[in-house]
This record gives C-alpha cells, structure tokens and sequence, in this order.
C-alpha cells in the first residue's frame, strides 16, 4: 500500500513511518522544509512537499495514496493558539476526504482520548468525543463518513511517551516545570488521571487502523488506562532529586503555564475494543516506568 502521512517527521508520525515502511508499505511524508525532506529521505518515505495548511499539497498526497494516516498537528506551546491549530485540524481533515471521496481508500485521523472522558466511569471507544476545540477534528470525521469516505479515528492517550526519544512532549515539560520551580507539582489531590502509550505502541495502532479499519471505527491508543498525575510528579520528583507537592487550583495557571489545562485533565479510558478488533497488543515501557528508567530523567 502507497500511504500518505501528514506530521510524518514528527514524534508520532516518524515512527509511523518507519512501522509502515517494516511492514512492507510504501511511505509519502508531508514535508514543509528541507530539513524534513532530507529526513524522510533518510528513513526511506518519498516526499510531499507542503505544510498542514497548505491544503491543495494535501489533497494531492492523498489523491496519489492507496491510503492516508493524518498526524499533523500545530504544537501546543505558550504562544500557540489551540483553536486556530483545531479549525486548521478540521480543514485539513476535510480536505484529505475530499480527494478520497468515491473510493474506500482509508483516511486514519488522530484525535485524543481525553475528548471522550466521561465523569464517574471509564470511557470507551463508543463514547462521543463531547468537549475542547479538537471535536472539530472528530467531526469532520463523521461529516467525511457520511459522504461514504473510509474514515475512522485514532484518539491517543494524554501521555504519549518514549524517554529515549521525547523532548517536547508533556512529560519533558514537566521535568522541565519540575527544575526550574524547585518542587513537582500536582494539582489538588493529584488523583486525575493520564492514559499512556508508548510512541512505539502507537504506531503498530495506526498501522492496524490503516490495514484494517471500518468507516466510522473509533480505536483507543490506550496502554495505560489512567495514571495519577500525582503519582506522575512523585516519579518525576524522586528522579530529580526534589519535593513533590500539591498546588491549588488557584495556583495552578501561574506554577504550570500553558500546561495547565493538560495537568488539570482527569483522562480515564479503555482500549479493550480496540485490541479485540485490531489484536493490538502494547508492548513497551508503560509510562511510570518509562519517566523511571526510559531516559527522561537523570
């Protein structure tokens, strides 16, 4: 299968890639400069040169695919603005269907498990994904399936993870929040909660979504189904030599910065359907161990 990926030099979409290219499948990578053309060069993908706003590059990859994997997406950072890079999500989302319409060609879309969390009880894979500007991803899902596109969703967990490779995901910037506060801090009683994954464990889940997905499936990326975050910031505390420490909700926003809204998630959520349909087995480091002995900390 040709396949076209979207965010295919990122920290998901560089080992999609290379879990693709394994498996026998040839790989295109969207790529917006010439650092990450020489770098899918490299891994062995053809190039697609165009950016996720660049929407006729867009639907000119996956017009030439057999299939389509969907990871790009604009970095959550201080100066990022989360809405824009969500409606920017959606657009691209639609314009990939566009060019796969009257096919059963397959477009796997990422979105996250978070979405979908419901109060009191674990989430599945059938609940609708019911808050945050990123449902417009989702949506555009379900608009595309409507039109009889071969659509279907991954949601990841809140913590993808990989210590050995991991430098700007949320985890690192805990480290980082950790060091230059002097304490690591939890919110509250800690006791909300992150999925995890192993970066490594992801990309088998978009390889079998691609191969073997239905119109309208929903998978959950779900290694572990709900760590608490203080027990997250205690592994990240003893690491590094420091405190760990709760902080109020009042104190949140100036201890953690634009993190807050990630530390504040209570993101508890099942992958068993996902597993029975695809035989997705997790295999890597879950991720208390990973912070532990993966290489994220000293």
């Amino acid at each position: 299968m040709r396949v076209f990926v979207t965010g295919a030099t990122g920290f998901i979409g560089s080992a999609i890639v290379a879990e693709l290219l394994g498996a026998g499948h040839q790989v295109v990578g969207l790529a917006r400069s010439d650092t990450a053309a020489e770098a899918l060069a490299a891994a062995g993908a053809e190039v697609q040169r165009g950016s996720l706003e660049d929407l006729a590059a867009l639907a000119e990859g996956a017009a030439r695919a057999d299939g389509v994997v969907h990871t790009a997406f604009t970095n959550v950072s201080p100066t990022s603005d989360y809405a824009t890079a969500a409606r920017a999500d959606a657009a691209a989302i639609g314009a990939l269907g566009d060019a796969l319409a009257g096919t059963d060609r397959p477009l796997v879309v990422t979105s996250g498990t978070a979405l979908a969390s419901v109060s009191g009880r674990i989430a599945t894979e059938e609940d609708p994904a019911n808050w945050g500007p990123r449902v417009a991803g989702e949506e555009a899902v379900h608009a595309l399936v409507e039109r009889g596109v071969n659509a279907s969703v991954v949601r990841l967990s809140s913590a993808v993870h990989d210590g050995k490779a991991d430098r700007r995901g949320f985890v690192p910037r805990l480290v980082s929040i950790a060091r230059d506060k002097g304490v690591s801090a939890y919110v509250g009683d800690g006791a909300n909660r992150w999925t995890g994954t192993h970066r490594l464990d992801a990309a088998v889940l978009f390889r079998l979504a691609l191969e073997q997905a239905k119109p309208g499936a929903t998978f959950h990326g779900v290694a572990d189904e709900g760590d608490p975050l203080r027990r997250v910031a205690q592994v990240i505390g003893n690491g590094l030599g420091l405190p760990t420490t709760s902080v109020s909700d009042e104190e949140a926003a100036d201890h953690f910065g634009h993190m807050v809204l990630f530390v504040t998630l209570d993101d508890w959520t099942s992958s068993e359907q996902t597993k029975a349909r695809l035989g997705w087995r997790p295999e890597h480091l879950g991720l208390i161990d990973d912070i532990e002995h993966g290489g994220y900390l000293p």
